[in-house]
Order: structure tokens, then sequence, then C-alpha cells
């Protein structure tokens, strides 16, 4: 098993990655380029070191990302460990901040937190929220209720008159449905309830959601099936959302996550939440 970063080197190595990130920045302020936040006194990075803290926002309901546990009460997941570590190796703590997709966006324009937990590459996202380098890389794929699952062969076999499609409203999963199945009745709802619940409760006959996600719900509710189809749609990446315009921040956890990756850390949160086994 490979050995990770001790507390005392992973500090060491954090000033060292503000320390460029700070020199980049200034270089790039100095160029006379007339970018948006060139101007900005001070990035979030600089707030987050002084105040100790880093506000992290989640949804807590995309399983395994980041969900709350039912034995704790505590945010668990993949991205939940992920941002713990950031957290540990800049010497701060992570202050959570519930939000749900629908204001996920919001919440980060407005300063409501410093960054979030991960979020599919998002064209309508990107226009006002920035994202790091991806932390991982997904797909879309069908959900039904085993006893439905005869009923569909394919993606073409959903896209009919009379097929009642469940979205969470916000997602990039509710403009996908509506993309993908024109011909159905696209059901949307919002958090905190989810598409897959709708499926549970009779009242659709498919959900869509990550691969990621549907590998879990069908672990915990075994009534529900993935729907053979010839692969996942939309192959998408997930990163987190940080402020559009804060560069510095945006450089230095781009640095974090390319060192996290090479030292095996990221491989390890993959074995131990994303497995489709």
């Amino acid at each position: 098993m490979k050995k990770y970063i001790n507390r005392k080197t992973a500090l060491a190595t954090s000033v060292s990655v503000i320390a460029l990130v700070l020199a980049v920045s200034c270089s790039q302020g100095s160029s006379g380029s007339d970018n948006s936040g060139s101007n900005k006194e001070r990035s979030a990075l600089q707030v987050i070191l002084e105040r100790g803290t880093i506000r992290v926002g989640t949804t807590g309901d995309f399983n395994p990302m980041s969900f709350k546990d039912s034995t704790t009460g505590e945010y668990a997941g993949y991205d939940i460990d992920l941002v713990k570590q950031l957290a540990s190796d800049m010497g701060v703590k992570v202050e959570w901040v519930a939000t749900d997709w629908k204001n996920l966006v919001t919440g980060i324009a407005s300063g409501k937190y410093d960054i979030t937990t991960g979020a599919s590459y998002n064209m309508g996202r990107a226009r006002t929220a920035g994202y790091t380098l991806p932390v991982v890389d997904v797909g879309t794929v069908p959900l039904t209720l085993k006893k439905n699952a005869g009923s569909f062969s394919g993606w073409d076999s959903i896209n009919r008159k009379g097929v009642k499609v469940a979205a969470t409203l916000g997602t990039v999963f509710e403009e996908q449905a509506r993309n993908l199945f024109p011909e159905a009745e696209i059901r949307t709802v919002e958090a905190p309830a989810r598409d897959y619940q709708e499926l549970l409760a009779g009242r659709a006959d498919i959900s869509v959601t990550s691969n990621i996600e549907a590998s879990q719900l069908i672990k915990t509710y075994k009534e529900l099936a993935i729907v053979e189809v010839d692969g996942p749609r939309y192959g998408n990446a997930i990163g987190l959302l940080v402020p559009q315009d804060d560069q510095v921040l945006k450089n230095y956890i781009d640095v974090w996550i390319m060192m996290k990756e090479k030292s095996g850390f990221i491989q390890s949160l993959k074995d131990k939440w994303l497995s489709l086994k």
C-alpha cells in the first residue's frame, strides 16, 4: 500500500504550493490583461487560511459522493473524504453548508460558501461559477423497477409516449432527460425529494442519474435495476465549484488535485467509494 504524505510534510507542501500559486497569479495580474476579477483585492484562499475554516456547500443527497450517514448523521462519501483531506493539507477545518442542486451555483456566486463538493461540468453552471480540474468521471444511465425491466431494452425504448421519466430539478440529469426522451413525459422533483423515489413510489417508469449513483442505489434498493443499454450517455467529469473570478483559489486546488492523483490518494478514494462491483 502506498504511503501518503505525513502531516508535517503536507503542511510544508501546502505552504510551497500557496507561494507558487500567489507568484503565478501576481505575474498574471501584472501582465496588463483585462481579466475579470484581476483587480480583486484578496483571494478566498487568503481568507480561508486566516479564518482557519473552509466553507463547503454540499447537497448531501448524492450517494456515494456526498450523503448523510444514517448511523452517525454525519456527511460521508467520496467528495467528503476528498474535501476533508484538502482542508487537512491546508491546515484548516471544514464548515459544511447545506444546500440543494437548484441553489448550488447561486450559493457559490453569492459567497455563501467558498467551494462546493462535486458537480458535473455544465456550461450553464460555468456561466456564473468556476470549476476545478476533474476529480472523477461519470456517465448517465437509466434506472427502473426490476419488475418492469423487461419493458425496456436500450435507450430508444424509453423515448416513447406514455413513459414517465423522473429527474431531480436543477441537476444536469433534468436537461439530459429532456434531450434524450423528447417523446416521454418528464417529471421533475425538487430536493430533498429525489428522482429514484418517484420510481419506488410507482409515479415514474424511469429515472436518470450517474452510473456511480446508480450502482449504489441498486445495492440499497433491491427493487431497482439499471436498464440494459449499450453504455452510459453524456460521459462527463465532476469537479468542485469555486468562485468564477478567483483564479488564485482555483490554481491552488488544481495543483492539490494533481498532487493527490500522483500520490495515489485519488485512486484510493475511487477504490473505497466508486467500485461498481
